[in-house]
C-alpha cells in the first residue's frame, strides 16, 4: 500500500492540487530544470490567470442580462462557460499533453469517432446524465473536455463539494454556471437539489449532468473510510474505485427521467500510477505542468443505460443496480491495470481473462489528444473584456456613465459571436 507519507499529503484537502509538490513516484522523467520549471510556471499561471479573470469579468458584465433579457443571458453565460472549456483544454495542450485513448462497449456503437485530422468526435445527445469513477482530481476536466468535443462545453451542469463555492473566482464562476453544490447532508441537500434540477427539465434545454457517485476522488485516506464502510455494512469493498453512493444519482435520475433518456457511463483510469500508489500524488500540478510529467495516457471506457430501464422506485432497487455497475467498472479497471487496455468482452469475462482462465480481447481505442481550436478560439475569451473597454473609450468621462449604453454595445459585441 501507500507510504505514511503519501498518505498524509492525500489527508490535505485537493490532494494533488498543489504547486510545490513534486508528484511521489511518478515514472516519467523530468523534462525541465528549476529554471524552465519557473518559466512554464510562469507561463502557465499568467496564461489562467488572465484567462480566469477575463471570464470572471465577462459573467459579471453580463450579469445585468438577465433583467433585460433573460434567454440572451442564459447564452451569453453558456458562452463563457465555453470559454472556461477553451481555456482549460489550451492550457492542458500547451503544457500538460497527453495521450486520450477512448473506448467502449456494444451500446456506444455510432457514438464515438476520429476524425480525418485525428480530432474525437462524440455523437452523443443534447441531454444526458453521466456518471464516472473519480480516480483524480482531473478528471472532471477530460469529461468536459469530451463535451467540448460534442459542442456542449457550454451546457454541462457538474454537482460539486459545497466547500469549492467559496473559492474566489472558480467558485463564484461555477455559481454563474449553475453547478450545484453539494453538503453530503441529504436533509439540506434535497430541497436545494431540486431547485436546481427543476431548471434542467425543459426537453429543449440543451444540458450534460455530472456526478461522481463516489463524492470524491480516490486516495490513502478516501481508501481507508471506503474499506471502513464496507466492513460496517457486510459489502464487498471495490478494488480500485470507492462504494458509491446511490441517494443523489437516483434522485437526479428521477427527477430528469421524463425529459431525458440516457445514463452514460464513464470508467476513466490514467496509465503510470505505480501499484499501491494514487494517481492524486502521482500525478500533482507540479509535475503535470510545470515538469512536464503529466500522465502518459488518459483512458476512458463508455457504456450506456436508457433511464427508463433502470430500477428507480426503491432504494434498495437501484443501490444494488448502482453496486453492480460499480463492480463491473472494477473488473474493468482491474483489465486494464494487468494489459494496459480495455477488454472487448463483458466485465466478468475481463476478470476471467486476468486470472488466466481465458485469453484476453482486447477492446479497440480511438487515440487522439486534447486540442484546442486554435488562437481565434483560445482569444475569443476576453472579447467582452475587449468591447467593454472600446465602449469605455468612446465615452465622455465628463458625463455620467450611462450603463445602459456600455452593456448594449457589450451584448451587441457577443450576438455576433454567440
Amino acid at each position: 500500500m501507500a507510504t505514511s507519507s503519501v498518505k498524509s499529503d492525500a489527508g490535505h484537502a485537493g490532494g494533488g492540487l498543489t504547486l510545490t509538490k513534486s508528484g511521489a513516484n511518478n515514472p516519467n522523467p523530468i523534462l525541465h530544470g528549476s529554471m524552465g520549471q519557473a518559466e512554464r510556471a510562469f507561463s502557465a499561471g499568467s496564461t489562467f490567470l488572465s484567462g480566469i479573470m477575463a471570464i470572471s469579468a465577462s459573467q459579471f458584465i453580463g450579469a445585468l442580462l438577465k433583467l433585460v433579457d433573460p434567454k440572451f443571458y442564459d447564452s451569453y453565460m453558456a458562452w463563457t462557460k465555453e470559454s472556461f472549456a477553451v481555456l482549460m483544454t489550451t492550457i492542458t495542450q500547451w503544457w500538460a499533453p497527453t495521450v486520450v485513448r477512448v473506448s467502449g462497449d456494444e451500446s456506444m456503437k455510432g457514438q464515438l469517432y476520429q476524425m480525418d485530422d485525428g480530432t474525437l468526435k462524440c455523437n452523443f445527445p443534447h441531454r444526458l446524465v453521466l456518471m464516472a469513477n473519480h480516480q483524480l482530481y482531473t478528471d472532471w476536466l477530460y469529461l468536459w473536455w469530451v463535451a467540448y468535443t460534442n459542442k456542449m462545453h457550454g451546457h454541462i451542469y457538474i454537482i460539486l463539494k459545497e466547500s469549492l463555492k467559496s473559492i474566489p473566482i472558480f467558485g463564484w464562476s461555477a455559481q454563474f454556471y449553475n453547478f450545484i453544490f453539494l453538503s453530503r447532508k441529504w436533509e439540506t441537500d434535497k430541497f436545494r437539489f431540486k431547485r436546481a434540477l427543476n431548471g434542467l427539465k425543459n426537453p429543449a434545454d440543451k444540458m450534460w449532468l455530472l456526478i461522481f457517485p463516489e463524492g470524491t476522488n480516490l486516495s490513502a485516506v478516501t481508501r481507508e473510510k471506503s474499506a471502513a464502510w464496507a466492513k460496517k455494512t457486510g459489502t464487498k469493498d471495490m478494488k480500485h474505485q470507492l462504494l458509491p453512493r446511490s441517494t443523489g444519482l437516483q434522485f437526479c435520475l428521477q427527477e430528469l427521467k421524463q425529459t431525458t433518456n440516457w445514463l452514460y457511463d464513464c470508467t476513466i483510469a490514467y496509465e503510470g500510477v505505480p501499484k499501491g500508489m494514487y494517481g492524486q500524488d502521482v500525478f500533482t500540478l507540479k509535475s503535470s505542468l510545470f515538469e512536464g510529467r503529466p500522465p502518459k495516457s488518459v483512458n476512458m471506457y463508455w457504456r450506456r443505460y436508457r433511464i427508463s430501464e433502470i430500477p428507480l422506485k426503491t432504494d434498495e432497487a437501484f443501490a444494488r443496480w448502482l453496486s453492480n455497475r460499480w463492480r463491473e467498472k472494477d473488473y474493468i479497471l482491474e483489465y486494464f491495470y494487468k494489459f494496459g487496455q480495455f477488454p472487448a468482452d463483458e466485465p466478468v469475462a475481463a476478470l476471467q481473462a486476468v486470472k488466466g482462465k481465458r485469453p484476453p480481447n482486447h477492446r479497440k481505442a480511438i487515440a487522439t489528444e486534447v486540442k484546442g481550436g486554435g488562437w481565434d478560439e483560445f482569444l475569443s475569451i476576453y472579447g467582452p473584456i475587449t468591447s467593454a473597454a472600446g465602449a469605455l473609450s468612446a465615452i465622455d468621462m465628463t458625463e455620467p456613465l450611462n450603463f445602459d449604453m456600455l452593456l448594449g454595445q457589450v451584448a451587441k459585441a457577443q450576438h455576433m459571436n454567440l
